[in-house]
C-alpha cells in the first residue's frame, strides 16, 4: 500500500498568475503540479519575492516562505528554489523529489535551443501537438546556433514531422522528414517522408512519384508489406478508403 498524501486545505482568496502562459493558482498543490509539468519554464515569474509573498499571506506557510526569501537573498539557484517548494510541501516522496533534481541539473546544462527542444518534445508527450509545433518551428527558424551539431536540428525537423503527423497533415510532415532526412542521413526518415507521401498524396501522384526511383519503389513494397501485416493482426478489417474518410473528416471538424 502507498503512503497517505496530506494536502494542504488552504485555498488562496486572490491567486499567483503566471501572465505567460494566463494561469491562475490557487493551492500549494496546484503551484507543485505546474512545477513539475513545466520545469523548462521556470524562470523569473516563478521565482521571485512576489510569489514568497503570496505563499506567505495567501497559504499561511510563513516557515516555506522565509525559507524561499533566504534563498533568494543568498542568490540561490533556480533549482534550488523550486526543489525547496516541492520538499516543504510534503506532496512529493523522496524518489520523485530526487528525479525531478536530476532532470533540472540537466536542463542547467543545455543551452537555450536546447531547452526549447525538450519544451517542444514535453508538450508532444502530454499531447499538445500545436504548441509543439509552435515551438519547434521557432527553433528551426531562428539563427541556428553553430556550436551545435546540425543532427540536432535534423532531429528537430524530424520532431516537427512526428508533431505534425499527430496531427494527420502529412503533407507537412512529408516536407519536414525529406529536410530531416537530408541532415541526418537516416534511410529511415526517408522511409517516414515516403509513408507521409503515401498518405499526403493522390494515388496517381505517389505512383508518379516513386516511378524511376529504386530506392523508392523497395521501399513503398516493404511498407505496404509491414501495412497488410499490421491489417492481418488486427481482428477488425478497416479499409483504407474509410482511413481516408476519417481522416478528412478530422481535418474539416480541426479547422471548424
Amino acid at each position: 500500500m502507498g503512503s497517505l498524501i496530506l494536502c494542504h486545505r488552504k485555498r488562496a482568496r486572490q491567486p499567483y498568475e503566471i501572465a505567460r502562459i494566463h494561469m491562475r493558482i490557487y493551492t500549494i498543490e496546484e503551484l507543485c503540479y505546474y512545477i513539475c509539468n513545466n520545469l523548462y519554464l521556470i524562470d523569473y515569474t516563478m521565482v521571485n519575492r512576489q510569489l514568497c509573498n503570496w505563499i506567505d499571506k495567501e497559504l499561511e506557510l510563513p516557515k516555506l516562505a522565509e525559507q524561499l526569501r533566504e534563498e533568494l537573498r543568498q542568490n540561490g539557484t533556480m533549482e534550488q528554489f523550486v526543489l525547496t517548494i516541492l520538499r516543504e510541501s510534503t506532496i512529493y516522496a523522496t524518489g520523485d523529489i530526487n528525479k525531478i533534481q536530476g532532470i533540472l541539473e540537466h536542463l542547467q546544462n543545455l543551452k537555450d535551443v536546447e531547452r526549447m527542444k525538450y519544451k517542444a518534445d514535453s508538450l508532444q508527450k502530454s499531447g499538445e501537438y500545436e504548441t509543439a509545433i509552435l515551438v519547434y518551428q521557432s527553433i528551426i527558424n531562428r539563427e541556428w546556433d553553430n556550436s551545435i551539431s546540425k543532427l540536432f536540428y535534423g532531429r528537430v525537423y524530424a520532431s516537427l514531422g512526428a508533431a505534425y503527423g499527430r496531427r494527420f497533415l502529412y503533407e507537412e510532415a512529408a516536407k519536414v522528414y525529406l529536410e530531416a532526412y537530408r541532415i541526418c542521413g537516416d534511410m529511415e526518415l526517408l522511409r517516414t517522408y515516403l509513408y507521409c507521401c503515401y498518405k499526403a498524396l493522390p494515388g496517381d501522384q505517389y505512383v508518379k512519384m516513386l516511378s524511376g526511383n529504386s530506392v523508392f519503389l523497395n521501399m513503398d513494397s516493404a511498407m505496404k508489406e509491414e501495412i497488410r501485416e499490421i491489417q492481418r493482426g488486427i481482428d477488425i478489417d478497416i479499409p483504407e478508403e474509410l482511413f481516408e474518410q476519417w481522416r478528412k473528416e478530422y481535418r474539416r471538424i480541426d479547422k471548424s
